[in-house]
């Protein structure tokens, strides 16, 4: 049985396993480095405990670079098999200050969908879509009224580690619409609605 819960402290050794699970040494800081492309894929290559003490001590204090949901699956330990940043937008600068979506206007309460994992071992499971659907209630719980998607829209059938922003007919089933409809980078938008699930 799969449960979405948001991201807390209690979930910080079990969010590592995931990441470990699926050779992503990321640990969901790419949108929060400030150095250079070469910097990051040295410290990802290198040092990449360094992603997961950041992102530990990040959500430990609060920080809003660290939100996010996790699938916790009740049948498996309580093992954390899917990971979804959801972040306010203002929180993710690097990602909203891309060319290709810069000139978008967020509104007021707006949160950003930045990022999926899931564990290898259990893609194609509904594990994403269980994220994705949980979202709206949680964004309405923590005061916000705007959910945003950012996926990556191919002619070919991308490979799992390139669709780490969603998969795009995810959003479009969702009841997500397109406020910038550019191939290959769509955005798309879903006003929270209070109760929905």
């Amino acid at each position: 049985m799969i449960e979405v819960e948001a991201f807390s402290p209690a979930h910080v050794d079990r969010f590592a396993k995931l990441f470990e699970a699926a050779s992503s040494p990321c640990y969901c800081r790419y949108w929060h480095f400030t150095g250079t492309k070469n910097d990051w894929l040295d410290r990802c290559a290198h040092r990449p405990e360094e992603n997961l003490a950041e992102q530990a001590e990040a959500v430990r204090r609060g920080d809003a670079s660290a939100r996010g949901l996790v699938a916790v699956d009740r049948d498996a330990g309580d093992a954390v098999v899917g990971w979804m940043k959801l972040a306010p937008h203002e929180s993710v600068p690097k990602l909203t200050g891309l060319p290709v979506y810069r000139a978008l206007l967020a509104e007021p309460g707006t949160w950003t969908v930045g990022c999926f994992l899931v564990h290898p071992g259990e893609r194609r499971e509904g594990i994403a879509r269980a994220l994705l659907a949980a979202a709206e209630s949680h964004v309405h719980a923590w005061g916000g009224r705007v959910l945003l998607g950012y996926p990556r829209r191919s002619t070919e059938p991308l490979h799992d580690e390139e669709a780490w922003q969603g998969p795009e007919r995810l959003f479009v089933e969702l009841g997500f619409t397109p406020i910038h409809d550019v191939p290959p980078y769509p955005v798309y938008r879903k006003v929270v609605v209070p109760g929905m699930t």
